[in-house]
């Protein structure tokens, strides 16, 4: 029985594009490189800040990755949380999920605080119960260990827990840590894309997930 749902953040609760394009030119400019463009960047949404550097420079430097890491969390700091926009059904969605009863967590690969400073902004951080972000775990997403640590710190097993995200590595995460997926299509992942990893569900929007939900325990 569903006791938890479980979000990743960037480009399934909210979108925080603007900034993480001024984050990582201002990265790759410091480091030497061009500048990419919007489309491309938003293509490493998701990945970890080392692996976006890997991603959009095709280098796999440890040392200048760590760089790269430095600048954007420099910049981010800065640009961030005033760019952030929460899509429109997320607090709504949010607020009827605790009102429902179910746990509310998000595991993302962006800093815990960044995305308590965000909520907050919004008036919506008392709608989540837990947020484990990428100062929290040794390995981030696909790695398992975010989740594993949400089922643990709120006490719930494998099937109790929805794991909702907008990426091929949100379905990955899911995979390795043998729990329910459900995919939205606010990001750049396609619907044929996630059907290749095992999923419950694939909607458009958070609000589809939360009338899927629904539809389930009417059945």
């Amino acid at each position: 029985m569903l006791k938890a749902v479980i979000f990743d953040f960037d480009y399934t609760l909210g979108d925080t594009t603007n900034g993480i394009v001024l984050s990582v030119n201002y990265a790759l400019e410091k480091l030497g490189f061009g500048i990419k463009d919007k489309e491309e960047i938003k293509k490493t949404v998701g990945l970890s800040l080392k692996d976006t550097f890997f991603a959009l420079t095709e280098r796999q430097n440890e040392e200048q990755a760590e760089q790269f890491s430095k600048y954007f969390r420099e910049k981010a700091d800065l640009v961030m949380v005033e760019s952030a926009q929460l899509y429109d059904d997320t607090k709504k969605v949010l607020q009827k999920l605790k009102n429902d009863g179910y746990k509310t967590s998000i595991v993302t690969t962006k800093f815990r605080y960044r995305i308590e400073h965000i909520l907050d902004k919004f008036d919506a951080l008392e709608l989540i119960d837990l947020i484990v972000g990428a100062e929290d775990v040794k390995i981030e997403k696909p790695n398992p260990e975010g989740l594993l640590w949400v089922m643990d710190s709120l006490k719930l097993e494998k099937n109790e827990i929805l794991y909702v995200g907008d990426s091929i590595v949100d379905a990955k995460t899911a995979e390795n840590a043998q729990v329910d997926f459900a995919g939205v299509l606010t990001g750049t992942t396609v619907a044929d894309e996630f059907k290749m990893y095992r999923n419950v569900f694939i909607g458009e929007h958070i609000r589809d997930v939360y009338n899927f939900i629904m539809n389930c325990n009417q059945n």
